[in-house]
């Protein structure tokens, strides 16, 4: 059993707005419900995830106070001081206890989607961080027209997911490198850069893997960490346009679909 942050404190100043009046991402309508509401049913409604801890405004407390697991706390500055603030209320700051970080704008994932993730993860074994990674021949089937950013790896063409699975003594270990990584993450030219000049070249001749991208991390950081293939497509799907909202308001029309078994 894991307890989860979800990061939900984004203001909707962006794109976003053209399209929904909502004053927070979070809040933003998708079939009559809040967003951030099909997250935390995943969340919930998985057998491996216990508290939740929602970092975001006061007016999420409305949302929040109807699931019976969750509390929400003020958010920070940025998205990584929100982390750390997720991690500190859970006590888990300083100890090696795994937490699952999500953001909510991710409506389209299931509680199949989050339990076959963590199973994935403990399989791996022991590691620092755990990150979803999804082949955009899955994500395509799924959701036709789905428009995301991918990275052409050996180990095929992929886009990375919104879920995350770190110990708690990462955030003051690597914080840094993290938040850096957060912020180029739809840049894979501008994350390569991040990882230094071997790995650019493997790049640029498509000869670089996932475990690539993990040995340099570890021989920068000591981190150690794993890409986690997985078949659930909704992972990788987040709304941050007006095209990625009409897509899961209308995948979420008749109600949550999971694609993991397709």
């Amino acid at each position: 059993m894991v307890d989860a942050v979800v990061l939900a404190g984004a203001p909707n100043t962006g794109r976003l707005r053209e399209v929904s009046p909502a004053p927070y991402e979070a809040l933003i309508e998708i079939a009559g419900r809040p967003m951030v509401t099909y997250v935390l049913d995943a969340l919930q409604g998985s057998g491996q995830v216990g508290r939740l801890v929602v970092v975001g405004p006061q007016e999420l407390d409305p949302v929040v106070a109807l699931y019976r697991r969750a509390e929400r706390i003020a958010p920070g500055p940025d998205v990584m001081a929100n982390v750390r603030a997720g991690i500190e209320h859970l006590g888990s700051m300083n100890r090696t206890d795994p937490i699952l970080v999500s953001t909510s704008d991710i409506p389209l994932l299931t509680p199949e989607a989050v339990d076959d993730f963590l199973t994935r993860c403990r399989q791996m074994g022991e590691l620092d961080v755990y990150y979803p990674v999804v082949l955009r021949e899955r994500s395509e089937a799924a959701y036709p027209g789905v428009e995301r950013t991918y990275m052409r790896l050996k180990d095929g063409v992929v886009t990375g997911g919104n879920l995350f699975l770190l110990r708690g003594d990462v955030i003051d270990r690597c914080g840094t490198f993290l938040e850096e990584a957060v912020t180029l993450r739809k840049n894979p030219l501008r994350m390569s850069r991040l990882l230094g000049p071997r790995v650019i070249v493997k790049l640029a001749v498509n000869r670089l893997s996932t475990d690539d991208v993990a040995r340099r991390i570890y021989d920068m950081l000591g981190l150690k960490g794993r890409a986690v293939f997985t078949p659930y497509a909704e992972i990788g799907v987040d709304v941050d346009k007006p095209s990625d909202l009409e897509l899961a308001r209308t995948a979420l029309a008749a109600g949550p679909v999971s694609t993991g078994r397709s």
